[in-house]
């Protein structure tokens, strides 16, 4: 038994060491310093959106002790992702790998540079679930949820297997008080529009809405339960040009079903920015077709 546990131990501690040399400490607040992980060799940082409040000066703390500054590239608030760019080269960039290696019950650990040296917490993968959206909006891959424990400044560090690898970027402002990991796949998606773009597109209405249930005919003729109620559209906002109006009850964009804010938000992709959509609503008991040109998020 001694055996096992040693090996298990020796295990944990050559994937920190493994995953550590890829970590680094961001001071882009002004308390506490929070965690990144290189993404390439030539000093490009990912970390989490929310430990960032400045776009210039950044301080960065290598792993080998030396410090650098870096600056803002791009930031996804939905995501809850920035990219940075260090003036730093010859980094060791982390070894990614994706969710499809994880299974509920995997041991697994979460690391944090907030200081000079690398912290380390392990646990097991909690939930795995489908693709999921973020209260802000946000398209996620996958659920990835653990029981590792998140100490202060660990927010942006690497989730990271026993093999070392790197399986998602942590973050403890997606849903407050759960443990959560962006996934591989959702971090280079969003890392490589930022260095393209600096920001992630996404569709814009320009309206405040509430699920409510259709009339009994509508829903029994759209085979459909719930619309989105406007409770209030912003003036000159893509919606007003539109002529949707306070109390339209929207139940469908594009050809697709709008039962809730969720259905709504996937409609509006960055792909739909500029693009004129059917909408369809009810207004005054009697359904309604309008178009409303997508306009981009504020």
């Amino acid at each position: 038994m001694s055996e096992v546990l040693a090996d298990f131990s020796a295990a944990l501690a050559a994937a920190v060491e493994t995953a550590g040399k890829s970590v680094v400490r961001v001071e882009g607040r002004r308390r506490l310093p929070a965690t990144g992980i290189v993404w390439s060799a030539d000093g490009l940082i990912v970390t989490a959106h929310h430990v960032v409040e400045e776009d210039e000066n950044i301080g960065i703390g290598l792993p080998d002790g030396r410090t650098a500054t870096a600056r803002l590239v791009g930031r996804d608030p939905s995501t809850d992702l920035a990219l940075l760019r260090a003036e730093a080269s010859g980094l060791a960039a982390a070894s990614w790998a994706g969710v499809e290696t994880l299974k509920v019950g995997h041991v697994v650990l979460s690391l944090g540079r907030p200081g000079h040296t690398v912290m380390a917490t392990f646990g097991i993968v909690s939930a795995l679930g489908a693709s999921w959206r973020t209260p802000a909006g946000g398209q996620v891959d996958r659920y990835l949820q653990t029981d590792a424990v998140m100490y202060p400044g660990f927010s942006g560090g690497p989730l990271v297997s026993t093999a070392g690898q790197i399986v998602g970027l942590n973050t403890s402002a997606l849903l407050r008080g759960i443990s959560l990991a962006i996934p591989t796949g959702t971090v280079r998606g969003v890392a490589e529009i930022l260095l393209a773009h600096g920001r992630v597109r996404r569709g814009y209405f320009g309206v405040t809405a509430q699920v409510a249930r259709l009339p009994g005919s509508i829903a029994q003729q759209l085979t459909q339960e719930t619309g989105l109620l406007l409770s209030s559209v912003e003036a000159g906002s893509p919606a007003e040009r539109g002529n949707l109006f306070m109390g339209d009850l929207i139940v469908a964009v594009a050809g697709e079903a709008v039962g809730d804010l969720d259905d709504l938000l996937a409609v509006l992709g960055s792909d739909r920015v500029g693009t004129a959509l059917p909408v369809r609503f009810v207004r005054g008991g009697q359904l309604q077709e309008t178009s409303v040109t997508a306009g981009e998020q504020p």
